[in-house]
């Protein structure tokens, strides 16, 4: 009881796979200078506007 199931759909789903890859291929070209700031504060900042790359 209290479960909330949500629904993802596969459009949704493929979105966030190809961002995830799209951030691989940048991370592969452009490797972050400081591993340990990128984990702590970098990271999170990137994705701070909602997941988009733009």
């Amino acid at each position: 009881m209290g479960e909330v199931i949500l629904f993802v759909s596969k459009s949704e789903r493929e979105r966030e796979r190809l961002i995830r890859e799209a951030r691989a291929i940048y991370d592969s070209i452009f490797p972050p200078a400081d591993p340990a700031s990128e984990q702590s504060g970098g990271a999170t900042a990137r994705r701070g506007d909602g997941g988009n790359l733009a």
